[in-house]
């Protein structure tokens, strides 16, 4: 047996030693390497998120604040129901993931079992609504209207409902005291998004995934202040989602109270005679369009002239903001925000824009003692106002023959306003101004007055109006002229015709434009909450406020009270003696002007009234009724559109609205114990010592409490003219015919003015 050399293998097997050698050497550097990846360079981010997977928090929620009237009475606050809530952490140990207890839970509280499962899958980027938002370690509300036998069912069969609970929490309520609805001014309340968690993260009020914060209204103005600060209980859980024990817990803070200037009396009468005049209207025939008038939304803003404080404010159509609490059903959500909604969310008393009609002549008025004209002076009101071949007709043909500035505004003369703005227009170069900057006096009072811009109210979304100067109709022209060449026809229909001239010289501001402008036409726009403060301001002897609603924040406890101050944003550009004028003028309105036929037997020698009658023309649609007014303590602006005239439409709304703050009867008598509110409200409600707040007792209905205590005659005959009554018609019949003529409406312009209806 021949042998064989150990030498002649060894060389082999060395090699594979060294390879072997090499391999766990790399292997260990390669383990090594990163294991010092992961506990020295990354391993204070990993420890901190090992530490978060297994620490989870609870969020207890912080009552919200309550929505308080002025004299404390609750408009927002909160009301215990039985919740029904599911545990996500404890349906998940069911073998089915708990199908078949959300199937039980949800026969018995007569839901689709669908609809209860999707309640408490978890939201993502791919996962609809409904679904949750907050943390899965967070009992999820199935619903809030779980009724005592649902509940004690649930209870009493615990075994068959594990991780299911029924218990009694704060929900947000909107009571509506009295009936009175303040939908848009007070708001309502959604779940947070990602998106606001993110952008809060940062500041002094972050939000948390389980909040509800306010979408519109005080609810989102005043959300930061409302909401409190939620409580927060962080466990310790082991990988499975069980657990192990508590971290630390933050008790929740409620959220304080908003007080605010709202009288809930009051809003409730706005709200209804708001209401009743669109019903009446829409029952008076239009004769321009040959049906009923339309009278489809509208608004009343009633606001104390010395402060700026607003008493009511109301916005038609309207909506039960009841039906956000718990989550909004589809159905009710496409009511609200449908082609054939009408859009009640918008609060039309800051969102609402319309030409102001002849309400803006104050406006116009300053403007022409600006540029030097005198106020007794004698300025031919004819019937018409003739201008290259196209006519300006004043209101149904009448002639005053020379009158005064104060006269003009008493019977709303148009075409004495059409010759002074058209004379300004002249004398600043035209069409083709002259060098340097054109005067431009009515549309720089415009400015000072306030329009243009958002007035500041408390409430979002405010919009701003339209002031439409030479800045503006260069802005505009540049962004539609395209469209405008585009379709725009020399002899064509009116639309396509205006098209063609607004290519041609859009740009520039033409005499019908001005004309026009002095009225309140034309592509002129305001708010009905921008006319508050000016007649407010003329009510006051000058002074514009800011108007506001917030009043006082009275912390939870009630040991902190912070008041909110009326704040000033400006003065009337004019001089006394115009203000006199004016105000004398306005006075003669309710007497012997436009509205005389709307307030005959009122105490104009112990309750001053003043007004200004506006009928706005609006291209494709029916007229906009307009009615402005004011005492010395109080302003109410009225506006409906597709409503017809100012006083016709509005008149006797705002007349019962003042009868109502002041204690009117029909026959004009005072009685100071049927008055709401005869002086503006001056402190705030009681707060007790555990935080409470003093609230009267709230009548079932203040508005047909007062109709009652104030009318001795029946309720407005729908088959009469808007705001008639079988006790006033008798001697208001010539009256009509004299005085319904006069609400500031002229007769239609030329077809370079937009035959003075607005295209708003």
């Amino acid at each position: 047996m021949t042998n064989i050399p150990e030498t002649g293998r060894t060389p082999r097997v060395q090699i594979r030693l060294v390879v072997i050698q090499i391999l766990v050497l790399s292997l260990l550097g390669t383990l090594g390497g990163r294991l010092w990846y992961l506990q020295i360079r990354e391993g204070a981010a990993y420890a901190k998120e090992a530490s978060g997977n297994h620490v989870q928090q609870v969020v207890e929620p912080a009552v919200r604040g309550s929505i308080l009237d002025a004299r404390g009475v609750p408009l927002a606050d909160n009301e215990t129901r039985l919740v029904v809530s599911a545990s996500r952490t404890d349906l998940l140990k069911q073998p089915d993931d708990g199908k078949a207890v959300l199937t039980k839970l949800a026969g018995v509280l007569g839901m689709d079992p669908t609809e209860v499962m999707q309640k408490v899958r978890l939201c993502d980027a791919k996962t609809p609504q409904p679904c949750w938002n907050g943390s899965p370690y967070q009992p999820i509300p199935i619903t809030d209207e779980a009724t005592a036998k649902q509940a004690l069912q649930i209870r009493e069969r615990a075994e068959d409902f594990p991780g299911i609970t029924a218990e009694p929490e704060a929900v947000r309520r909107y009571p509506a005291p009295g009936k009175s609805n303040t939908a848009q001014v007070l708001g309502y309340l959604s779940p947070v998004t990602d998106d606001e968690i993110t952008k809060a993260q940062d500041t002094d009020s972050p939000y948390l995934r389980s909040d509800q914060v306010g979408r519109s209204g005080l609810e989102r103005q005043y959300d930061k202040e409302l909401r409190g600060k939620a409580g927060v209980t962080r466990y310790e859980v082991d990988n499975l989602g069980r657990v192990i024990g508590q971290a630390e817990a933050t008790p929740a803070q409620p959220g304080s109270n908003l007080v605010t200037s709202i009288d809930s009396r009051v809003q409730r009468v706005a709200e209804y005679e708001l209401n009743n005049a669109m019903k009446v209207a829409r029952q008076q025939f239009d004769k321009i369009t040959g049906t009923n008038y339309k009278a489809d939304s509208g608004a009343v803003v009633v606001m104390e002239a010395k402060t700026g404080r607003i008493v009511a404010m109301a916005s038609a159509p309207t909506y039960d903001p009841n039906v956000w609490v718990g989550g909004i059903s589809a159905k009710d959500y496409r009511k609200l925000t449908g082609k054939n909604s009408d859009y009640p969310l918008l609060n039309r008393a800051i969102q609402g824009q319309a030409a102001p009609g002849s309400t803006f002549k104050v406006v116009s008025t300053a403007a022409a003692v600006e540029a030097g004209y005198v106020w007794d002076g004698g300025y031919p009101c004819t019937s018409s106002y003739s201008v290259g071949g196209q006519v300006f007709n004043n209101f149904e043909g009448e002639n005053f023959g020379p009158i005064s500035l104060g006269r003009a505004l008493e019977v709303s003369c148009d075409t004495v306003f059409y010759a002074l703005a058209d004379r300004e227009w002249k004398k600043d170069g035209g069409i083709n101004p002259k060098k340097g900057e054109p005067k431009d006096y009515f549309y720089k009072a415009a400015h000072q007055f306030g329009l243009g811009k958002e007035t500041g109210v408390d409430l979002p979304n405010e919009v701003t109006g339209r002031v439409p100067d030479r800045q503006w109709k260069e802005s505009y022209w540049k962004a539609n002229k395209a469209s405008w060449c585009k379709y725009g026809k020399k002899n064509g229909t009116y639309v396509e015709k205006i098209a063609y001239e607004n290519c041609l010289e859009g740009n520039k501001m033409r005499e019908g434009d001005s004309i026009n402008y002095s009225i309140g036409q034309g592509d002129t726009l305001v708010t009905p909450i921008q006319e508050a403060v000016i007649y407010g301001a003329l009510a006051n002897g000058g002074t514009m406020y800011q108007p506001s609603i917030g009043k006082a924040i009275v912390s939870a406890d009630g040991r902190t009270v912070t008041e909110i101050k009326p704040k000033k944003s400006g003065k009337l550009p004019i001089s006394k003696a115009t203000l006199a004028g004016m105000d004398d003028a306005l006075a003669g309105v309710v007497t012997r002007g436009t509205a005389a036929w709307k307030f005959g037997g009122w105490p104009q020698d112990k309750i001053e009234l003043h007004a200004k009658t506006g009928t706005a023309e609006v291209y494709g649609k029916q007229t906009t009724s307009w009615l402005a007014t004011y005492s010395k303590d109080y302003t109410v602006i009225m506006t409906i559109a597709q409503a017809g005239t100012g006083s016709g439409a509005s008149g006797e709304a705002v007349r019962h609205i003042y009868n109502a703050l002041y204690g009117v009867s029909a026959d004009g008598t005072i009685d100071k114990k049927n008055a709401l509110l005869p002086t503006p409200q001056k402190g705030l409600p009681t707060v007790r010592a555990d935080g409470t707040i003093t609230s009267p007792k709230v009548a079932k209905d203040p508005a047909k409490d007062q109709r009652a205590s104030q009318e001795k005659a029946p309720e407005p005959d729908a088959s009469q003219p808007a705001g008639t009554t079988q006790q006033n018609t008798t001697n208001q019949n010539t009256r009509r015919r004299r005085r319904r003529r006069r609400d500031g409406c002229g007769g239609a312009a030329g077809r370079r003015s937009v035959g003075r209806r607005s295209l708003a």
